[in-house]
């Protein structure tokens, strides 16, 4: 097998590709056959050591991938050789094989193609628990989403739809928020070139969003939570812009807003029954055409480096897979 091995957690370019021994699986694991693996944000802090998740050296990066299990440790009995599958392990999936828990693997129904799967877990999974479990989205009511044309922003726009709400989607440039569009968002934000506070003023009559859904942090944060609506909630999801922002607490009390915090992968380790019955709803509104990764480009394993100064760039809109 080959592999994308990180011996010293100090950048991209610090990775090197190399040939490593096909392992087996132990008790509890499945050898898999990577045939798609995606990019995301996570990968990239994780291998400049600013991840929360610290691996022991040397790792393979690669926390989401999909493919066909080649082996079967001892105790698998919920997979089985040749089945196709999705995971996210957090690490592994920049190889051309790895050993991956049966627990966190995902068995693919037909017609789910790997390059999709790939995509699909990480981005889908925390929007949903972030709008429908802690946000509590109900129809009618008014989403704000930032960096809304990136991976879990696609998702948000998808998911607050199906729920009957509308969707404010904030992106950087006008190519990003036609993207937004065709997703299905409502209105559009240019927070490059528009007063973000404004222009929330203009579009919901001046009450504000319901729910603010912020992967990004930085000074769109509080700018947006001042301008967010009677017991609205704001979604903390992520830092994609590098600044952690610090709120003045009494701005929740004025609004009678809500903080909320959004951990996708505890939740899914804390609360397993309730999520697997959500991965379970969102395998069945993909198979019913209801959600769908937008894929901005498929590139083959070997050109990851070009993959992640792409991510880099914020040029992406969807998700960034590479294939085997």
């Amino acid at each position: 097998m080959h592999a994308w091995l990180c011996e010293n957690p100090v950048g991209v370019d610090a990775l090197t590709w190399k040939e490593l021994p096909t392992p087996q699986p132990g008790k509890g694991q499945v050898l898999i056959r990577i045939q798609a693996a995606s990019l995301n944000f996570p990968d990239l802090l994780i291998v400049q050591n600013k991840y929360q998740m610290k691996p022991e050296l040397p790792f393979v990066p690669g926390s989401e991938y999909a493919g066909v299990v080649e082996a079967v440790g001892e105790g698998v009995t919920t997979l089985k050789v040749g089945q196709p599958v999705a995971c996210l392990s957090g690490t592994g999936g920049f190889a051309t094989h790895t050993l991956a828990p049966a627990a966190l693997c995902m068995p693919l129904p037909p017609g789910f193609p790997p390059a999709d799967a790939a995509a699909f877990i990480m981005i889908y999974a925390t929007s949903h628990h972030a709008l429908m479990d802690r946000g509590q989205l109900k129809a009618g009511e008014t989403v704000l989403v930032l960096g809304a044309a990136g991976g879990v922003g696609m998702s948000a726009i998808q998911i607050a739809k199906i729920a009957g709400a509308r969707v404010i989607a904030a992106a950087s440039s006008a190519e990003k928020l036609a993207f937004c569009k065709q997703l299905g968002a409502d209105e559009t934000i240019n927070y490059a070139t528009e007063d973000l506070r404004e222009r929330l003023k203009q579009l919901t009559g001046g009450k504000g969003p319901d729910v603010i859904y912020d992967p990004v942090g930085g000074d769109y944060t509080e700018a947006a939570f001042r301008s967010i609506a009677w017991r609205g909630r704001l979604l903390v999801v992520g830092f994609a812009a590098g600044d952690i922002p610090a709120l003045k607490i009494n701005l929740a009390l004025v609004k009678g807003a809500s903080i909320v915090g959004v951990f996708w992968g505890d939740f899914a380790r804390r609360e397993p029954q309730a999520n697997a019955a959500m991965m379970q709803e969102l395998a069945t509104w993909y198979m019913q055409g209801r959600i769908k990764p937008q894929i901005d480009a498929q590139m083959p394993m070997s050109e990851l480096k070009a993959a992640y100064a792409r991510m880099g760039s914020r040029a992406v809109k969807g998700k960034l897979v590479l294939v085997n």
